[in-house]
């Protein structure tokens, strides 16, 4: 097997890899890289999961506290397919379960800066603390009502 170098050429790298272990070939692996690799996918799947509250947050704010009447069937699309990715990453990593109320808050703290940003409201118009369990956030029959006082 060629010897192709992980930092120089990533994607041949990987073939190459795969192609090691496939034939149980253990002397061409470059198993430090492996390690490494193997840990950053489990990292990624986890902060999509955290990505993913955030968007479904800021749109749960925004369809609860905005007044616009616009991009309401953009936001509840926007809610329908985070949720959807949820629980999709969730089905595929059961040791992943407890992420999204582990991440809340600070998924939280972060969608209210964005809802005051994107929205142009009073960031003080957004509750401090989320408002919603998770059970809640993630259930996909769930909407806030809208607050009328932002109406």
């Amino acid at each position: 097997m060629t010897d192709i170098s992980y930092e120089t050429d990533f994607y041949a790298w990987t073939q190459q890899q795969a192609k090691a272990i496939r034939a149980k070939d253990v002397a061409a692996l470059d198993t430090a890289h492996l390690a490494e690799e193997v840990e950053d996918l489990g990292r990624a799947v986890r902060k999509g999961i955290g990505s993913q509250l955030e968007r479904l947050l800021l749109h749960l704010l925004k369809w609860q506290y905005d007044p616009a009447t616009d991009p309401r069937r953009l936001w509840r699309l926007s809610i329908r397919h985070a949720r959807r990715e949820i629980a999709d990453d969730l089905a595929e990593n059961r040791s992943l379960h407890n992420h999204p109320a582990e991440r809340l808050s600070l998924a939280y703290r972060r969608a209210r800066l964005d809802a005051a940003d994107e929205t142009g409201l009073d960031l003080e118009k957004f509750p401090e603390v989320c408002p919603w369990t998770i059970e809640q956030i993630l259930d996909e029959d769930f909407l806030p009502q809208a607050d009328p006082g932002g109406r």
